[in-house]
C-alpha cells in the first residue's frame, strides 16, 4: 500500500504486461509456418488460438475474485507464469510433433494467463488515475491492441533465422520476463488516493469529485439491471467488431472489389484503428462520460451497418469499417472505467471479469453469424442488415443505461443535499 509510487510507471507496469499478452493475437504468423513443418492443417492449428481465446474471457470470469484476493502483484505473476509456460511450452509442443501438446500450452495455458493478465492491472490503474479513469485504462488496453503489432514482425524474423521451437522459447522467455517486471512494480494506493492537483483542484472549486453510483461486490453487482445492460451493450458491440475483423479483407473484394494487396493494407489500417480507438475513445470518456461515448458507438455503427450495403466507393466502405473497428477497442478501454463509475471500485476486477465474458461469447458468434449468412445467402449483404438490428437493439438499451444512470444521479443528489440539511 505504498502511496510514494509513481503512478505513471504503475500505469507503465500494466502496459507492460498488456504489451506481452496482446502477443497472443500474432497467432496468425505461426499458421503457415507450422502447418509446412509439422504437417498440421491452418484449421487445427488455429483450434489453438479459439481455444485461447475462449478461455481468455472465462478465465477473466472465473478468476475475478482471486485477482481481488490476492491482489495485482501476486495475479501478475501468475498470469506471467502461465502466459510465459505456454508460450515456451508452444515450442516444446513443436519440438516433439505433438499437436495436443500444442493446444493444451498455447491454447489452454496460454488463455488461462491471458485472462489473469488482462484483469490484473486494470482495478488498481482506476484506483491511481480517479482523475482519468478513461484514459489509464486506454492506455493499458492500447499496449494489449498493440502487442501483436510489435511481436508479428519479430515472431516472423525469428522464425527464419533460428526456427519455429527456438522462437516460442525466446518469446516466451521475453513475456514472462516483461511481465515479471510489470508486476515487481504494480500495487494499489492508499483507501481514498488522490493525486495533488486533483486535490487543488477540488480545494479550488475547479473540480467537483464525482461520486460512484454505488460501492457493490461482485455478487451484488450481477443482480442489478445495470451490469446486464453493460453486458448486453458489451456483447452487440464485439460481436459486430470481431465480425467486422474476421471477415474484413474478403468482404472487401468482394463487395466493392478492393484488390487483394489493398485489402490486406486495410487489415493492417484496422489494427491502427483497434489501437487508436482504445486509447482515443476512453481519453474522451473522461469528459463526456462514458454512457455518452457508449452512445456514440451504436449511433456511428447503426449508420455505418444501414450504409455499408448501398456504398460502392471504395473509401467511404473502408472509413466505415475502420470507425466500427475504433468502437470495437473503444468498448474494451472504457469498459473498465465504466464499470468504476456503475458499481464502484471495491470488486472491479471481479466485475470485470464477469463482462468479459462477452468477449469469449463475441468471438464465437460474431465469425459464426457472418460466416452463416454467407454461405446461405452467398452475400455479404445481409450480414449489415442482421447487425444493423442488433446495433440498434444496443442503441436502444444504451438510451435505456443512461436514463437510469441519470435517474440514480438525482436520487444519489438528493440524498446529499438532505445530508447536508
Amino acid at each position: 500500500m505504498n502511496t510514494t509510487k509513481n503512478r505513471w510507471l504503475i500505469a507503465l507496469s500494466a502496459i507492460a504486461i498488456h504489451l506481452s499478452i496482446g502477443g497472443a493475437y500474432a497467432y496468425s504468423v505461426y499458421t503457415y509456418p507450422i502447418s509446412e513443418q509439422m504437417g498440421w492443417s491452418p484449421t487445427e492449428i488455429t483450434i489453438a488460438f479459439t481455444i485461447m481465446m475462449a478461455l481468455a474471457g472465462t478465465s477473466a470470469a472465473f478468476f475475478g475474485k482471486f485477482v481481488e484476493r490476492s491482489g495485482p502483484r501476486k495475479s501478475a505473476i501468475v498470469a506471467a507464469v502461465l502466459f510465459g509456460l505456454g508460450q515456451a511450452g508452444s515450442g516444446v509442443a513443436i519440438a516433439l510433433g505433438s499437436l495436443p501438446l500444442f493446444l493444451l500450452t498455447y491454447g489452454l495455458a496460454s488463455g488461462l494467463g491471458l485472462g489473469i493478465g488482462y484483469i490484473s492491472p486494470v482495478s488498481t490503474l482506476v484506483k491511481w488515475f480517479p482523475d482519468r479513469r478513461g484514459l489509464a485504462t486506454g492506455m493499458a488496453v492500447l499496449g494489449f491492441g498493440s502487442g501483436a503489432l510489435i511481436t508479428a514482425p519479430i515472431a516472423a524474423n525469428l522464425m527464419s533465422t533460428i526456427g519455429i521451437s527456438a522462437t516460442f522459447y525466446v518469446l516466451g522467455a521475453c513475456y514472462f520476463a516483461l511481465m515479471l517486471v510489470g508486476a515487481s512494480y504494480i500495487a494499489p494506493p492508499k483507501e481514498g488516493w488522490m493525486p495533488a492537483s486533483m486535490k487543488r483542484n477540488i480545494a479550488s472549486g475547479k473540480k467537483v469529485i464525482k461520486k460512484d453510483l454505488q460501492q457493490l461486490t461482485s455478487n451484488e453487482a450481477v443482480k442489478t439491471k445495470r451490469f446486464w445492460m453493460l453486458w448486453t451493450m458489451m456483447l452487440i458491440n464485439t460481436t459486430a467488431g470481431i465480425m467486422m475483423i474476421s471477415v474484413a479483407s474478403p468482404m472487401a473484394q468482394e463487395v466493392v472489389g478492393l484488390s487483394a494487396a489493398a485489402a490486406a493494407t486495410l487489415v493492417g489500417i484496422m489494427g491502427i484503428f483497434n489501437g487508436g480507438g482504445r486509447l482515443g475513445w476512453a481519453a474522451i470518456s473522461d469528459y463526456i462520460g462514458r454512457s455518452n461515448v457508449f452512445l456514440i458507438f451504436f449511433v456511428i455503427q447503426t449508420i455505418a451497418f444501414l450504409t455499408l450495403p448501398m456504398i460502392t466507393n471504395v473509401i467511404i466502405f473502408q472509413l466505415l469499417i475502420l470507425l466500427v473497428v475504433s468502437c470495437y477497442g473503444g468498448g474494451f478501454s472504457n469498459l473498465p472505467a465504466f464499470v468504476g463509475d456503475l458499481f464502484g471500485t471495491k470488486q472491479l476486477g471481479a466485475i470485470h471479469g464477469y463482462l468479459l465474458t462477452t468477449w469469449s461469447l463475441g468471438g464465437i458468434l460474431g465469425p459464426m453469424i457472418v460466416s452463416q449468412i454467407r454461405e446461405r445467402t452467398d452475400s455479404y449483404i445481409p450480414v449489415f442488415y442482421v447487425f444493423s438490428a442488433l446495433i440498434l437493439l444496443a442503441l436502444l438499451v444504451s438510451i435505456m443505461m443512461k436514463l437510469d444512470i441519470k435517474k440514480s444521479e438525482q436520487k444519489l443528489k438528493q440524498r446529499q443535499e438532505q445530508v447536508v440539511s
